[in-house]
Order: structure tokens, then sequence, then C-alpha cells
């Protein structure tokens, strides 16, 4: 399962590879927060059987999911999840398969429309004037 969690700041988006994906500032940690608000072993995230399962670590400054701070928890897509002060959205399943596709396919576009000149005639050339009389 395809699992990826989007900045709700503008940052990068995080993919979760790993079956256990374990968030802190410290180095051993998968996914390295570098603030100052995330403890050096803030929360785990780990894939089964179609669901992520969230559990705070015992951090400082707790991990919400909707807002509400949580131990554990269960992450649907489109939860919204802060790690201390940082805030993601949650996609997977079909929801992420769905956006990327569109992702792939508006590169395409764009990558079509890169190869293509503009055509220096005009599309469509004006009726003759015919004398009156």
């Amino acid at each position: 399962m395809r699992a990826r969690l989007v900045s709700a700041d503008g940052g990068p988006a995080i993919d979760l590879t790993k079956d256990m994906t374990l968030f802190g500032r410290d180095e051993d940690c998968d996914v390295r927060l570098e603030h100052k608000s995330v403890s050096k072993l803030h929360c785990v995230i780990v894939k089964t059987d179609g669901l992520l399962l969230l559990r705070d670590l015992g951090s400082t400054n707790g991990t919400r999911v909707n807002g509400q701070r949580v131990r554990r928890a269960a992450l649907l897509p489109n939860d919204a999840l802060a790690v201390a002060n940082l805030k993601f959205v949650v996609k997977f399943g079909a929801e992420l398969e769905k956006e990327d596709a569109e992702a792939g396919a508006k590169a395409k576009n764009d990558a079509l429309a890169a190869q293509l000149r503009r055509n220096a005639l005009p599309d469509v050339y004006p009726e003759p004037k015919t004398p009156k009389g």
C-alpha cells in the first residue's frame, strides 16, 4: 500500500515506503523532522492491512489527528496530522492513486504543450472582400 503525508505548509511530501516509519529529530529516525518542537523520538506510523496506525512515543509537544491530541490512532485518507507544530494531510489508497493519475496527466499535457510551437499563420483567414454592385 502506498501512503504519503502531504505538508500543509507547502513543504515536501513524505512518502511512507516502509511498513514502520519512525519520526523525530534523532539521526536514527526514518523521517528526520528538524524542528525544535519535535521530540528526538516523536511518533511511529505502521502500515498494516490497508490501514495506517499511529502511535505517539511520549513526545513533549504531542501528536494530533484532526486537532485531537492522541497517544494512538488509526489514520484515514485526508486526516489532518500534526507532529508537534508540523502539519500534514494523510493520503493513501484510492485517493492517492487518483491524485497521482491527475498529476501524471497534467505533466504529460504540459510536456506536449512544450513540444508544440505556435503557428505564425492565422487559424482563420479573413473573408475576401467582394465588390458590390
